[in-house]
């Protein structure tokens, strides 16, 4: 259908991707959702059929340029009105940074920084005019909010990925588009364990309404699941 909005969401098979995919779906969206391996494609392969949208599921490890580059070729002839960018990894959260392998500093950092950024480079043209491009950030990005500590690397790693959002929309100034670095909450994930006070259905909704809320507005947002700026 002509009217029908097209969302990317870059890494869905679980937690937090798997959820928005869900939503997106159940909002009667089509749906290209990624996943890194095949065990990923299966988890968003059941969805297909359940829900009044439509799903297409594409293989992409973010951290690989050619996997990228090859599926801006497949996606090339088509507009989105939103990319989501949500790959990411934690590490280790009790880990000091002094104590990290050089080899996993980088990983993290790659994972969560570089590789979303690369991506949003390679794809901001095929989002439309007005369209959202948000990115999955987190509250421990934020450098004044940080009064507890922990998660040394992870939280490096979202500040870079704020920084380097920064920067590219400050060279896009001139863009119509809207940018959002996302922040869920603390939610029962893998990541946030069974203490987190959301379930992923409560963040993601709250995720998709901000996006909806926030569309048109142009310019660069930080800000969670409830539509909430948070601080730098």
């Amino acid at each position: 259908m002509a009217n029908r909005r097209r969302i990317l969401i870059v890494g869905a098979s679980r937690g937090l991707g798997l959820g928005l995919a869900k939503e997106y779906l159940a909002r009667g969206w089509d749906v290209v959702a990624t996943a890194r391996n095949e065990t990923g494609e299966a988890a968003l392969a059941v969805l297909a059929g359940e829900t009044s949208g439509t799903l297409s599921v594409e293989r992409l490890d973010i951290s690989r340029p050619d996997q990228v580059a090859a599926l801006h070729a497949r996606l090339a002839d088509g507009r989105l009105d939103v990319l989501f960018v949500n790959a990411g990894i934690a590490g280790d959260p009790d880990e000091p940074v002094e104590a990290v392998a050089t080899d996993e500093f980088q990983r993290v950092m790659t994972t969560n920084a570089l590789a979303p950024l690369r991506l949003v480079a390679s794809f901001w043209t095929l989002v439309k005019d007005k369209g959202t491009i948000a990115v999955m950030s987190s509250d421990m990005a934020s450098i004044s909010g940080n009064h507890g500590g922990g998660w040394e690397v992870y939280r490096a790693s979202k500040a870079a990925l704020n920084q380097l959002m920064r920067s590219f929309t400050t060279r896009h100034a001139a863009d119509g588009r809207t940018y959002l670095l996302m922040s869920p909450g603390w939610v029962r994930t893998d990541m946030g364990g069974g203490d987190a006070p959301l379930d992923v259905a409560t963040s993601v909704r709250g995720i998709a309404d901000t996006i909806a809320q926030r569309e048109g507005s142009g310019g660069l947002h930080f800000v969670n699941c409830l539509n909430k700026p948070i601080r730098w």
